[in-house]
């Protein structure tokens, strides 16, 4: 999805779009490691958060742009041993090399 962006330009406008739905991609794609929906919503907004503009990514600053009262639930995501570390790695792996790797 991503690499179609760069055959050809695209406006800004495309590119977010693009971006967004690459996003929405890769959390279906992360969405099993996780047992609960709450758990796997907040590995979501960890993951957008990752990806914001501020220049500092603390606990405190992650849980306001989620709109959480606290970093618990932020915390949480990286505490948290209900989930893979490993099988996360791979679905990364699988998901850049499908969708950045060059076909040669």
């Amino acid at each position: 999805m991503i690499r179609r962006s760069w055959t050809r330009t695209a406006s800004i406008e495309e590119t977010l779009a693009l971006w967004a739905a690459s996003l929405g991609e890769m959390k279906k794609w992360i969405r099993p490691l996780f047992c609960q929906e709450r758990i796997a919503r907040n590995a979501g907004l960890f993951l957008e958060g990752l990806l914001g503009d501020e220049q500092r990514k603390t606990g405190w600053m992650r849980a306001e742009a989620a709109g959480d009262p606290g970093p618990w639930r932020q915390q949480a995501i990286l505490g948290r041993r209900d989930w893979d570390a490993d099988a996360l790695r791979d679905i990364v792996r699988d998901y850049v090399i499908e969708h950045l790797a060059d076909d040669d």
